[in-house]
């Protein structure tokens, strides 16, 4: 059971309608419910908070990763990705390569190729804090204000905002004191979009 369906699930035990849910997460109408109840619509992590909170519960049960799941919720069949390594929150940090690979596990409905571990404070704004796992969809584009993992020059690894420019990218934290990463054809001989984030798994505090 992915997501998508516990989300229902939970609602229809609480006797919540989708207009109802609609309105309490400020969305316009339920069709944004009925879309993302059936899985055609993505949410970002802090929207899954959203969630959660409205329907009285936790990300991490909504996420399949709680010990205790909603009452009639089953536990979702999980697969293992692999931990690319370190990301940054503030500056590009390296990756592991090299280094033995070691894997996660996540719902096996969830559309994800690998995963990260957060290093800093930068996305604390999007509710990414240190220490978090970022679970991320192998992709080569992701779209203007998207969340992505990004790998600079063939070494660093970094999780950022991203934004085209006119001559090149640039990426933003989501906390004030770190300014946006610009990279242009002067400054950066390689730019790679490893792929979107997704979901994260909160660090155990």
């Amino acid at each position: 059971m992915d997501l998508y369906k516990r989300i229902r699930q939970r609602r229809e035990e609480l006797g919540m309608s989708q207009e109802e849910l609609a309105k309490k997460l400020g969305y316009k109408s339920r069709s944004t419910i009925a879309k993302i109840e059936k899985g055609e619509n993505d949410i970002t992590q802090t929207k899954i908070a959203a969630f959660a909170k409205v329907l009285q519960t936790t990300p991490g049960q909504l996420m399949g990763w709680g010990k205790e799941l909603p009452k009639g919720t089953f536990k979702p069949e999980m697969k293992k990705v692999p931990m690319l390594g370190y990301a940054a929150a503030g500056q590009p940090l390296e990756n592991l390569d090299g280094q033995d690979t070691y894997y996660v596990p996540v719902d096996g409905n969830q559309k994800v190729d690998f995963c990260i571990t957060v290093r800093g404070d930068s996305m604390t704004g999007a509710g990414i804090n240190d220490g978090d796992i970022v679970f991320v969809r192998q992709q080569p584009e992701v779209e203007n204000g998207q969340i992505g993992c990004f790998e600079i020059d063939r070494i660093n690894v970094c999780l950022k905002r991203f934004y085209k420019t006119m001559d090149g990218v640039m990426l933003v934290s989501e906390n004030p004191k770190y300014a946006p990463m610009v990279f242009t054809a002067d400054n950066c001989e390689d730019f790679k979009v490893l792929g979107l984030a997704v979901i994260k798994q909160s660090k155990i505090r």
